[in-house]
């Protein structure tokens, strides 16, 4: 259950797999918990208003690093004060984090994150938020993209 990306953080497809092996969703809780457990820790300087995610229940900072070898690649560390959503934050990580903008955009996120059957079992407030998340990657992709040229 411990797949790991070159960045350290567990893959998607090794989420995937990981959440078929668990059969209840307590099991998968307790697992997304874990993987937010996972992530790099968040300087406190990174813990601004400018990174502040707008539209989570829960308080989620997301600081976008922006490389520009050719095309402008995206890494992302954050965190969240709620242990669910810092799992959600993980995922998110391992779904988006070393792609390039362009990657970034044409990930469709509800049909990603369908593959997980999260929001059947999220409440509505942290499936908003959850999305106000993927909103503010593809921002700050669409940013990144803006100004490459």
């Amino acid at each position: 259950m411990d797949t790991l990306t070159s960045s350290g953080s567990t893959s998607f497809e090794e989420i995937l797999a990981d959440f078929e092996l668990l059969d209840d969703w307590e099991d998968r809780y307790r697992y997304v918990i874990e993987l937010g457990r996972k992530l790099e820790p968040l300087p406190e300087e990174e813990r601004n208003a400018a990174n502040k995610v707008q539209g989570c229940v829960s308080q989620v900072w997301l600081s976008t690093k922006v490389e520009r070898n050719g095309v402008p690649r995206l890494t992302f560390i954050g965190d969240s004060d709620a242990h669910i959503v810092r799992g959600l934050v993980a995922i998110l990580f391992a779904i988006y984090s070393g792609k390039t903008a362009d990657e970034i955009l044409t990930v469709d996120a509800r049909q990603t994150l369908g593959e997980l059957h999260l929001n059947e079992h999220l409440t509505p407030q942290r499936s908003n938020g959850l999305m106000a998340m993927v909103n503010r990657i593809r921002s700050d992709a669409d940013a990144a993209k803006a100004t490459a040229g």
